[in-house]
């Protein structure tokens, strides 16, 4: 009996991503890139953010390669001699965290007003649309800006957990958006199909038939959604923490430490910019390219 990924790579999306090279070299990227940030505390050479072990002394050494770098630093230091390598790692840990629980909050939040407004319809639907018109007529990085400014205002003294609770609103609060009008969109055509009618006339309650029934068959377009949407919501949170409204110094992401090196760019320290926005744009582009690829494979109409 075959495994579970031997039956994948069996099936059509599996026959699709085998014979896809641009899917599985952007699937190695994302997969390397989102290993050494889960596990950069053992895959990291060095720990960034352990004061006791920085040295002022190593601050701005260029990369290893070049006549006045260390082997030390493979990639080099920044201002205050943390290793860029190690801190583009815990760089990338905090965006990814940050990218994902946004998505997966707009997802949530979208999902269910979306399957409501097209199942319910009526004043429901025509109300929930508006709403998502108006949120759609304000730029989203200027709302995601907006919030985390004023919430950093408001508790310039929070902890962490809570800053970064703030920054995840903030992101996902124009992101359900795209999610509720796919969903509408979808479930307007199911909820008109027979299997959803004999239900109804066996007497199953309309919250169970759009759980049980309608939901599992208007996922697939929001899963490549919330794939590109990853992408976008990690640029959101660095574009943000560019900005200093975004991760708290503390715990500095992908965002912040190209805002840190912005600063010594013009004066030749070009490595303490260009690596952790490089790192940046490795990852966005891998996922958008895996959300291309997944948005072909779920779609019989592009093959």
């Amino acid at each position: 009996m075959k495994n579970p990924l031997a039956r994948w790579l069996d099936s059509d999306v599996g026959y699709s991503f085998r014979t896809s090279p641009v899917a599985m070299l952007a699937a190695l990227i994302a997969f390397v890139c989102i290993f050494c940030a889960a596990f950069a505390g053992w895959v990291a050479p060095h720990n960034p953010f352990d004061l006791s072990a920085l040295e002022l002394s190593d601050a701005r050494l260029p990369p290893a390669w070049t006549e006045l770098g260390s082997r030390k630093y493979l990639l080099g230091t920044d201002d205050q001699g943390r290793d860029i390598l190690s801190a583009v790692m815990y760089g990338a840990r905090i965006s990814l965290v940050v990218g994902l629980a946004s998505v997966l909050l707009s997802m949530l939040v979208g999902v269910t007003l979306g399957l409501i407004s097209g199942f319910r319809g009526g004043w429901i639907d025509a109300v929930l649309m508006r709403l998502c018109d108006v949120m759609l007529s304000f730029p989203p990085i200027l709302i995601a800006l907006l919030i985390a400014g004023v919430g950093r205002a408001l508790f310039p003294n929070a902890h962490e957990s809570l800053a970064f609770g703030v920054l995840i609103i903030s992101i996902s609060l124009t992101g359900w958006v795209q999610y509720a009008r796919t969903v509408r969109g979808s479930t307007l055509v199911e909820r008109n199909k027979e299997y959803v009618q004999a239900a109804r006339v066996t007497g199953v309650s309309p919250w169970r038939i759009m759980v049980r029934h309608v939901m599992p068959n208007v996922l697939g377009p929001v899963l490549v959604l919330a794939t590109i949407q990853v992408a976008t919501a990690i640029i959101t949170e660095a574009t943000l923490s560019f900005l200093g409204v975004g991760a708290p110094p503390t715990s500095p992401s992908l965002g912040t430490l190209i805002r840190v090196g912005n600063d010594y760019l013009f004066s030749g320290e070009w490595w303490i910019t260009v690596f952790p926005g490089l790192m940046l744009v490795l990852i966005a582009l891998s996922v958008n390219l895996l959300g291309d690829w997944l948005r072909d494979a779920l779609n019989p109409r592009l093959r």
